[in-house]
């Protein structure tokens, strides 16, 4: 037996077929694996992720705002059907900002990046006044948010990545190099329950910046979905008089 081991490894030389060296062989596999799972994903998982919920309708809508970015590279539209009228809904939606009553969506993870977010449990009132003008806070320390651009109670909230130095909304020629718009849309349908949109409209001052900001679409799927999810919760839990809320930290 051993000598017939031998005769088999006597003659391995390192090389593939092809003669090339086979530790060569491995970065180009895992290159092309890399290439493969790529194109994958924006073929057939991006789209989902960008229209999760979303019906064509949805999707072709015009919904406030989006002529504040008016050729977007990025328009993404997710909704979600929720079991209670618009006036039920609105309470929750108006009342969103990191020192308001939070984003509806995975506390854990915006905590992860320091933004100390909290979600609501009920309505204030204190955070039911919102005009145009005013900022919606990304996070507690007040380093980032967006301007309100258009506020049409009960039916939507047009929100815009502010720029809060220079005191205007975020530009495409900015050194951050790209604009964001998001639309929080409410209709009310013909059986008097709500569709929830969330919009949101991308572009960037070129290509570069566009892939270099791509992974941030994702977390937007993630974080969109659940406040989606959340406020669902909080407006179907007061509709029903039960009080249902996100537990905090979900």
């Amino acid at each position: 037996m051993a000598r017939s081991s031998e005769h088999r490894t006597s003659g391995y030389t390192g090389r593939t077929r092809s003669g090339r060296p086979a530790w060569r062989r491995g970065p180009l596999v895992a290159a092309l694996t890399g290439l493969a799972g790529a194109v994958a994903y924006v073929r057939w998982v991006k789209p989902g992720h960008d229209r999760w919920g979303a019906t064509d309708e949805d999707v072709a809508a015009m919904l406030p705002g989006d002529d504040l970015v008016p050729e977007p590279a990025t328009q993404v539209t997710r909704a979600i059907t929720i079991d209670a009228p618009p006036q039920d809904v609105w309470p929750w939606v108006v009342q969103i900002g990191a020192d308001r009553g939070g984003f509806y969506s995975y506390t854990w993870l915006e905590n992860l990046f320091g933004l100390k977010v909290r979600n609501a449990q009920r309505i204030v009132p204190e955070w039911q006044e919102l005009r145009v003008g005013d900022v919606v806070r990304a996070t507690r320390d007040r380093g980032g948010g967006w301007y309100v651009m258009g506020l049409e109670p009960g039916e939507a909230l047009v929100l815009q990545l502010a720029d809060l130095e220079a005191g205007r909304p975020a530009r495409r020629e900015d050194p951050a190099g790209w604009e964001f718009l998001w639309t929080i849309a409410l209709r009310e349908t013909k059986d008097g329950r709500t569709r929830l949109l969330l919009r949101e409209r991308v572009a960037f001052r070129n290509q570069l910046v566009g892939r270099l900001t791509a992974p941030v679409g994702e977390v937007s799927y993630l974080m969109s979905r659940r406040m989606l999810f959340g406020i669902k919760v909080c407006a179907e839990g007061r509709a029903s008089g039960t009080g249902a809320a996100p537990t905090e930290g979900s």
